[in-house]
């Protein structure tokens, strides 16, 4: 242990240079491992689900890089953390209900040419916001002409035209 200790430092206070750079090459590379073991989901998909990793493991990690937190512990705490995001994904695979309960559900905006008032009051959206989604998919600018619009659970806004 106190070979680690020399070579990472044990606080911030009397943390050095270059013992910073051995933590800053360490985290890189074992977060690097980390999110290729959890998967493409942790910063591809951006649920809720997925974002509260992403921010708490960067936290996590930085504050092993700058010794404000003992370097093993966090490195425990991070490994827990994307172990626990993963076998809520495997849990959420099998289980709809599960699945609905941590990432959410799809919203209905536009059926049949219709917009649903009740769905874009319940999103927290307006009809310019959806307009300017269905400008920016490229396939209409009418609603009449849009046979579904959802909004994803990853707040994407996706238009099925007629």
């Amino acid at each position: 242990m106190d070979t680690l200790h020399r070579f990472i430092g044990t606080d911030a206070d009397s943390i050095l240079w270059w013992q910073m750079v051995i933590r800053g090459v360490l985290i890189f590379f074992y977060t690097l491992m980390l999110v290729r073991f959890g998967g493409r989901r942790i910063f591809g998909k951006n649920t809720s689900f997925d974002i509260v990793l992403g921010v708490i493991l960067g936290s996590i990690m930085s504050r092993a890089l700058t010794a404000n937190a003992s370097f093993l512990p966090t490195i425990a705490t991070a490994t827990a953390l994307v172990s626990l995001h993963w076998l809520m994904g495997e849990v959420a695979k099998r289980s709809k209900t599960f699945g609905h309960l941590i990432k959410g559900i799809e919203v209905q905006l536009v059926k049949d040419g219709r917009i649903i008032p009740e769905a874009l009051e319940r999103t927290n959206l307006t009809e310019h916001d959806l307009h300017e989604a269905l400008r920016s998919r490229g396939s209409t600018c009418e609603v009449k002409n849009v046979k579904a619009a959802y909004l994803e659970r990853s707040g994407s806004i996706s238009v099925i035209s007629r």
